[in-house]
């Protein structure tokens, strides 16, 4: 079972936003070839990191709202959240250690 939870338009404002945890989403597309790659890289940080960190997806063509809120333009956008804005962004599929260097003063 994967450790990355998957947030709706409904759920992300409680998920994410409100979250005292960073929190790193990853914004995707059934039909993007690079959202699979970037899948199992997130699931690593998500069970590496769990005590430290949350990690979720939001299909984009099921939750158009928050995608546009984000401005989110290209899949897959990963985001990570802190006190409940976005802090830091990568766009395209990266490796484990390339994400968590973008990442690393929040994971």
């Amino acid at each position: 079972m994967s450790a990355v939870r998957t947030v709706t338009d409904e759920t992300f404002a409680a998920e994410v936003e409100g979250n005292p945890r960073p929190v790193i989403v990853e914004y995707w597309a059934q039909w993007c070839g690079p959202c699979r790659q970037v899948g199992p890289v997130l699931d690593a940080i998500a069970t590496e990191h769990a005590g430290s960190v949350d990690v979720v997806k939001l299909n984009v063509d099921e939750n158009p709202q928050t995608a546009r809120k984000y401005s989110v333009l290209l899949v897959p956008t990963v985001s990570l959240f802190a006190g409940g804005q976005p802090v830091r962004q990568v766009i395209g599929a990266r490796s484990k250690s390339a994400m968590l260097r973008e990442f690393a003063d929040y994971v």
